[in-house]
């Protein structure tokens, strides 16, 4: 399968920030990564180098999430899916040497960029959850009267948090993640959501 020029330049411009960093990137540099010329980069970005560095971090974030969601399509029901999602995006995130060694070499433009990515993230991370909690509501899990919009934001945006920032939960131990989840993600949610 053939990748699109677009696509194509989002990944050379990927190869280019692990290779040189943010700062160092250049259109030249990507341009000839991606074996287009700059005139093609700026009719796909023509916001130029900014835009490109931009969409390539979202692009970056968003083959994150697509990632955890492809881990967790079988998963029973939501508290599965949290849970696993929290296994897979753990995981992840330990192994991205990219963000890593940018978080310790440029901080504040990767956090900057990772800002905007992560907003975007958030609507398709809650309208995911929403639909699942329809789903919930419709197996007659979920608790009566519940506002599945203002549930779904609560829950992506914790979720967010919780993976980027989990403080005294171990993540990668199953019986905090299973007493995470049901404590501060599934209690008030679920019907049934008793110790």
């Amino acid at each position: 399968m053939s990748i699109g020029t677009r696509d194509r330049i989002l990944a050379a411009a990927l190869g280019c920030i692990e290779v040189d960093g943010l700062a160092a990137t250049s259109v030249e540099d990507i341009a000839r990564r991606a074996s287009v010329g700059r005139a093609t980069i700026y009719r796909h970005f023509p916001g130029g180098r900014e835009q490109v560095l931009s969409e390539t971090i979202t692009w970056e974030v968003g083959r994150f999430f697509a990632a955890i969601e492809r881990a967790i399509a079988d998963a029973p029901d939501l508290s599965a899916r949290i849970d696993l999602a929290f296994v897979a995006g753990g995981g992840a995130l330990a192994d991205h040497a990219l963000l890593h060694r940018l978080l310790r070499t440029e901080p504040e433009a990767v956090l900057t960029e990772l800002a905007v990515a992560t907003d975007l993230v958030l609507g398709l991370v809650v309208a995911y959850i929403a639909e699942q909690l329809e789903q919930e509501r419709d197996a007659g899990r979920m608790i009566d009267g519940l506002d599945i919009g203002i549930a779904a934001d609560h829950l992506g945006r914790l979720f967010l948090s919780y993976l980027g920032t989990p403080g005294r939960w171990d993540l990668a131990d199953p019986v905090q993640r299973a007493e995470l989840v049901r404590t501060r993600f599934m209690h008030g949610i679920l019907v049934h959501d008793s110790p």
